[in-house]
């Protein structure tokens, strides 16, 4: 049986990962089909910049985001002084977090599923006297929507199991940011070992349901673009 602090922290959990991916559906997408079509100057450093979250230590990542959101932080001291707003150790930090570190994968999937519609399709819509959204809305997007749902599905799953950044800028406070990642770690702390292996076990199917229907909806091929 799942204990209603174990409910809490699931709950919690799940509703921080959906908002962290609404929040960064739309800036995706967007950056998906701009690397997708075509070269253009400064492409690498963009993918690069997108990647890095994927390659550098999530603490680090969590770190630069706490020195920008904390209330000395460029972000956060603004935010603090003038509106009275604080994001650092609030659950508005644990959802920027894991959208900052399930970002790369969302672009790079649909990237992918972007990349493999066919160019020519999209011309004959604008030849027809389509403007560039319509064709985005009715041609692009509905072709690349396994992708779409693939890469969601993916950032979704990372957001669920992020830790480094979340902990950094965000802490561990009960009721407020602790996820599942950092309740399991504050378990294994206390010695509470069985509570802690029930959690990672309701963390683990979660997960492996996410990855699996992302992976099963991926588009295959080859990714456009070097």
């Amino acid at each position: 049986m799942i204990r209603p602090d174990e409910w809490q922290v699931l709950r919690l959990t799940v509703v921080l990962a959906a908002l962290s991916n609404l929040l960064i559906l739309a800036p995706g997408l967007a950056l998906a089909w701009v690397l997708a079509r075509g070269d253009w100057r400064g492409k690498s450093v963009v993918e690069t910049i997108v990647t890095l979250p994927l390659a550098m230590p999530p603490v680090a990542t969590g770190l630069i985001l706490l020195k920008l959101l904390g209330r000395r932080g460029m972000i956060g001291e603004f935010l603090h002084e003038i509106v009275h707003f604080d994001i650092a150790f609030t659950w508005r930090a644990v959802v920027i977090a894991m959208a900052v570190m399930s970002f790369p994968l969302l672009v790079r999937t649909c990237r992918t599923a972007f990349a493999q519609v066919d160019p020519r399709l999209e011309q004959i819509a604008r030849t027809l006297g389509a403007s560039d959204p319509r064709v985005f809305f009715t041609i692009t997007l509905p072709l690349a929507r396994r992708g779409v749902v693939a890469g969601s599905l993916l950032a979704f799953a990372r957001a669920l199991g992020e830790f480094g950044a979340t902990i950094m800028v965000a802490g561990n406070i009960p009721g407020r940011t602790s996820t599942l990642p950092l309740a399991i770690y504050h378990l294994v702390q206390l010695g509470q070992d069985a509570q802690a292996y029930r959690m990672m076990l309701i963390s683990i199917l979660i997960t492996f349901a996410a990855v699996w229907f992302g992976e099963k909806l991926v588009p295959r091929g080859k990714e456009a673009g070097p």
